[in-house]
């Protein structure tokens, strides 16, 4: 099968399409029912910023109401004890001292939280959870309608939302599956969330420009990525940069011909805004970001282009919309996101997609927000449930890093590490080290620089393959999405060089393969997140 499929895509590449790319996809042999895994990886949020009260919501007038199903689980949220008598409400915190607090639509647009490495090892303070205020706390404005503490303090990382605003997210929790117990792979910001859902591998920096802040010694000469350098070679990166040698699961399907892709909102440089941006610097604006426009495209969000076997540096276009998915096309599997609406479309749905919205519709907090975020989710998955392949689809929502936003779980530290920049359990200290995984290019040597697990996220499942109102316990990280495609697609190969993918558990238990299937589209305002049927 292998060798047709190869056979196949040398004669899409040199004489045209002469089978549909669509048709290649679901004729490759999968372990489960699932022939189309749609990623999209969205950005910055903790698990109680967006569902620590789920499943109830406020509901005041003018809000978009939010009512459960009966029979709703509960999750590991915010209890009664952690909303009135929270741990954060101590002196140390001050003048952000606080517990939770419910952020209403109006305050959708916030500020950025600080979300480094050794910051939220700092806020966890060995477990006890208790210095978010004080070590990645940032105070507004925004939000918008700042009359009140603890808005205007550090306090503001207490924020939350709840139905009423994460609409879409809540109700799709309601009708598919979701987990109260998903964690980064590692304690870090955009960059290292990006590149552990691809490879599950920080260590490996094999190139870098620029400034060191982004990177800490390994322990054996070598370099792993803590901070946010961009892509080295990318013709958008600015001056701090960074290559990383190994594998990723883009690699792994390509030796397997399966059909792939990473569609990023603003990819394409060709294109002019309506507001006349092109190239590099297209940009788009919103009606909740009051920060004015955003550039559609971060390079630092886009992982496969940190490698060299998977980059498209210049941001190349694909030869056809037939090509998309292809290797050898002169893209190398990074595209526009636009190009993932035009390929499924045009009957030629990649097996694997990864998907990143334009800055504002990213959910990350200062450029973007859970109202443009929602549109972005909503619009796919209503895009995806129209389509014939839907009954062989899955949707996974999940995130790169939680911005620093309180949560109250801590995660197992599966793997230590002890530099400078560690201080979960101590100076220099993240765990014990126990079960600790070694680097690219070591055959057993534990790196340093990759404490995790990090702080717990949310994480969606939409399919009629998803259990039904259920919510998930088995604990995941983002590089348990990429051991569920080596399980179905690839016999479950592993990158192994000290891929996370070798330890974490699969995403598979947010379905259910032996149910009954419906079809029937489950569709959603974009605006409101509310069903429109």
């Amino acid at each position: 099968m292998r060798q047709l499929l190869s056979l196949c895509l040398v004669a899409i590449i040199v004489a045209g399409p002469v089978i549909t790319p669509a048709a290649s996809a679901a004729n490759v042999k999968t372990a489960t029912p699932i022939q189309h895994i749609v990623i999209i990886f969205g950005e910055n949020q903790s698990f109680d910023h967006y569902f620590g009260t789920y499943p109830n919501a406020t509901n005041p007038a003018g809000e978009p109401p939010f009512n459960a199903l009966p029979n709703t689980p509960s999750v590991n949220g915010l209890s009664n004890a952690l909303l009135t008598k929270n741990p954060n409400l101590n002196p140390a915190n001050e003048p952000g001292s606080a517990n939770p607090f419910r952020l209403d639509r109006s305050q959708a647009f916030t500020q950025d939280m600080d979300h480094d490495y050794m910051a939220e090892q700092q806020a966890f303070d060995g477990g006890a959870m208790d210095l978010f205020p004080e070590y990645t706390g940032y105070p507004g404005p925004p939000p918008l309608e700042v009359g009140k503490q603890p808005v205007l303090t550090t306090g503001l990382v207490m924020g939350y939302y709840d139905g009423n605003t994460t609409t879409a997210l809540w109700n799709y929790a309601q009708h598919y599956a979701m987990s109260d117990n998903s964690y980064s792979s590692d304690f870090g910001p955009s960059t290292v969330g990006a590149i552990n859902l691809i490879s599950g591998q920080t260590n490996g920096v094999s190139k870098m420009t620029g400034g060191t802040g982004a990177y800490v010694g390994d322990g054996y000469g070598g370099y792993t990525v803590i901070g946010d350098p961009d892509p080295y070679g990318d013709v958008c990166s600015g001056s701090e940069t960074a290559q990383m040698s190994g594998k990723n699961i883009g690699d792994l399907l390509d030796a397997a011909g399966i059909t792939w892709g990473w569609f990023g909102g603003g990819f394409n440089l060709s294109i002019i805004n309506p507001n006349g941006t092109t190239g590099c610097n297209r940009s788009s604006s919103s009606g909740v970001v009051v920060a004015g426009p955003q550039n559609d495209y971060v390079p630092h969000h886009t992982p496969f282009q940190y490698y060299a076997s998977t980059a498209n540096p210049t941001h190349a276009r694909p030869k056809s919309v037939q090509t998309i998915g292809y290797s050898g096309d002169p893209a190398n599997h990074d595209y526009d996101v636009d190009d993932f609406f035009a390929a499924v479309s045009a009957g030629n749905f990649p097996a694997v997609s990864f998907l990143k919205a334009i800055a504002i519709q990213d959910a990350h907090p200062g450029n973007s927000d859970p109202l443009d975020e929602q549109t972005f989710v909503v619009k796919v998955a209503n895009f995806l449930q129209q389509r014939p392949e839907w009954s062989s689809t899955a949707l996974v929502v999940l995130y790169d890093d939680s911005d620093g936003w309180y949560d109250h779980q801590l995660g197992t530290i599966v793997n230590g590490s002890n530099t400078s920049a560690d201080a979960l359990t101590g100076p220099g200290s993240c765990g014990s080290g126990t079960n600790a995984l070694r680097g690219v290019n070591s055959t057993s040597l534990h790196v340093q620089g990759r404490c995790g697990y990090g702080p717990r996220q949310p994480l969606i499942v939409i399919s009629p393959w998803a259990q039904h109102n259920y919510v998930d316990h088995t604990v995941t990280d983002q590089s348990s999405v990429i051991r569920f495609i080596e399980d179905n697609w690839l016999g479950s190969q592993r990158i192994g060089q000290g891929s996370y993918d070798g330890i974490a558990d699969s995403i598979s238990s947010l379905f259910n393969f032996s149910q009954t299937i419906s079809t029937t589209p489950y569709l959603l305002n974009e605006y409101t997140g509310e069903p429109l049927n």
